[in-house]
């Protein structure tokens, strides 16, 4: 019996998918500039949908409107993550203008930051890097690293503590070390 539900949800996932493939392609298409996110959108779109296969209506037409809800939920969350990039890449460009200006203190900085960042854990280095580097948020860095909600943000906390405790030691042994170097 279970078996046989099984297939009979799955042949409804491969039906309802067959049948509004193109449609979801172009609902996509028409909404993002880049037609390669367009694909990338319907393949998230599939993945999802089979993750909540339980959730398919068993109707056609409501299995397509329940595509298209799904659709519509990964396209605002390609939505934010889009803006997040935006505001990251804005914030970088900031940072190189004004590095021009102030090079010396920023290389130091940099510098601070990758030896700080190397100390840690590779588990507190990855949602470092996840949340200020590649813009994701605690959360969204929780489900790449296939970790709790709650155990990210409490690594996340750990390791920020931790980051600043690096920083300091780093530039207590640089700040000691040049002195040395200078006397």
């Amino acid at each position: 019996m279970t078996q046989e539900r099984t297939q009979l949800r799955i042949e409804r996932m491969n039906a309802a998918m067959t049948a509004n493939a193109t449609d979801l392609l172009n609902y996509f298409r028409r909404r993002v500039m880049d037609q390669e996110d367009a694909a990338d959108l319907l393949g998230d779109t599939a993945l999802v949908a089979w993750r909540r296969i339980d959730s398919l209506p068993e109707q056609p037409e409501a299995a397509r409107m329940w595509l298209f809800v799904t659709a519509r939920h990964t396209l605002a969350n390609f939505d934010r993550r889009s803006v997040s990039r935006r505001e990251l890449t804005a914030h970088l460009s900031d940072l190189l203008r004004t590095e021009g200006e102030d090079s010396a203190s920023q290389s130091d900085l940099r510098l601070d930051l990758q030896h700080a960042i190397s100390a840690l854990s590779p588990k507190h280095r990855e949602l470092i890097t996840l949340v200020h580097w590649d813009g994701f948020t605690v959360t969204e860095a929780a489900k790449i690293t296939r970790t709790s909600a709650s155990t990210a943000r409490s690594r996340y906390t750990k390791a920020r503590g931790l980051l600043e405790v690096h920083i300091a030691e780093y530039r207590t042994g640089a700040r000691e070390a040049s002195s040395v170097s200078v006397s």
